[in-house]
């Protein structure tokens, strides 16, 4: 688990106003100005407008914000250009994964398209990528929807792929759902001048932070692990300052906006991010152990780097095992405190077309489970009775004490 030191972020225009690892900076982050304001907790700014009697003032600050996507200085105007509990969120995770800044958007999705979105503005339309990703990234990339020309490769193929017109390349690592990790560091060197967009969904930034090797933009769906209770939807892309405006005039322009209620539980969400992770990736790295000695299951997948996901195939039918369990939620997503368990090519990567997930490891055997934070051998004794194929009783309720 990383502990390194955050007291400075490269790139930052300010320096960390506290020092320490990321655990600490995973509380403070975002809430630097309470004790100032004489609060504990971070407010909750709901306001979709902003009362000002300086209307030649703000159309001047309007005005600047259209030309060059700076942010706002001064009192917020309207929700669609600025929020302040979005903005504390967005200041936490840009100083988690070190880079100058992060803007938020209503779903990781929404993020990615402003990404292509972006770099399309400026005449770049062809991207670089690596499978697997997540299915709707690669629906995304594949569908041409934003005009997007997409070339599929593996990392040693990025260098040849690349373009003059290359727009981005893009990977995910651990990939989504068959946690194949690439040499961040050695991709970024193939890129050459091409901006290198990681989705670090998976591994959050307690586990690596992919612009200390090399990479310009990250993205999350903060939905996951960001969040972290599956009571959340939201995306985040952290990047460099002058990238960040020109997202944030496409947030404006199309709307993607994420909504404030959100943005206040992605930040109390990364609170805990550190000691999330840590006791579900331990949890998932033993039943991944476990799984490997099983001879019902006949492949495990499980990243070097390590993570709270783990990806198995079975060699009977994998849909039994998802009838099966009764304590582990057959669901999409991932990154709950609950552990979540699906089937990638009949729900998250559906929508890729059947070769093209062979092509990128995605077996009809393969299961994908998001590991939480259940005890390790309740979670076990469930998937050893749905790997065995015995149905267990629904759990009851414990009756509450008589008082």
């Amino acid at each position: 688990m990383d502990t390194t030191p955050l007291t400075g972020t490269p790139g930052s225009p300010e320096p960390s106003p506290f020092p320490g690892a990321l655990a600490t900076h995973a509380v403070h982050a975002g809430r630097e100005d309470l004790a100032a304001l004489g609060l504990h907790a971070a407010p909750l700014d709901l306001s979709t407008t902003y009362p000002s009697s300086d209307s030649r003032g703000e159309g001047l600050r309007l005005d600047e914000f259209a030309a060059t996507g700076a942010q706002l200085q001064g009192p917020p105007v309207y929700a669609r250009l600025d929020n302040p509990t979005v903005a504390r969120f967005e200041r936490a995770l840009a100083r988690l994964e070190g880079t100058e800044s992060a803007v938020a958007f209503a779903s990781g999705m929404a993020a990615l398209t402003a990404v292509l979105l972006a770099r399309s503005a400026a005449g770049l339309r062809h991207v670089v990528a690596v499978r697997p990703l997540y299915g709707c990234s690669d629906h995304l990339l594949t569908s041409g929807l934003l005009g997007t020309e997409v070339t599929w490769t593996d990392p040693d193929g990025i260098a040849d792929a690349v373009r003059a017109d290359t727009a981005l390349v893009m990977v995910e690592t651990p990939a989504n759902p068959t946690l194949a990790e690439v040499d961040l560091a050695g991709v970024a060197r193939a890129c050459g001048e091409v901006p290198l967009l990681v989705d670090n969904t998976f591994a959050t930034p307690v586990l690596q932070r992919p612009r200390e090797y090399g990479a310009r933009f990250v993205l999350h769906s903060a939905t996951k692990y960001l969040g972290g209770h599956g009571d959340v939807l939201g995306g985040v892309v952290a990047c460099d300052e002058a990238f960040a405006r020109d997202l944030r005039r496409i947030r404006f322009a199309t709307g993607g906006v994420l909504h404030p209620l959100a943005g206040y539980l992605l930040l109390r969400g990364l609170s805990t991010l550190p000691v999330r992770m840590r006791a579900q990736s331990a949890t998932a790295a033993e039943l991944a152990r476990r799984l490997a000695a099983d001879p019902r299951i006949t492949d495990v997948h499980y990243p070097r780097l390590g993570g709270a996901m783990v990806a198995f195939e079975v060699a009977d039918d994998p849909h039994e095992v998802i009838a099966g369990v009764r304590l582990i939620t057959p669901a999409v997503s991932l990154g709950s405190v609950d552990t979540l368990i699906q089937h990638p090519g009949s729900i998250s990567h559906r929508i890729v077309d059947e070769n093209d997930r062979t092509a990128g490891g995605i077996s009809e055997k393969l299961l994908r489970m998001s590991v939480g934070l259940e005890d390790v051998e309740d979670l076990w004794q469930d998937l050893d009775a749905a790997l065995s194929g015995l149905r267990q009783p629904e759990r009851r309720r414990p009756e509450p004490a008589a008082r």
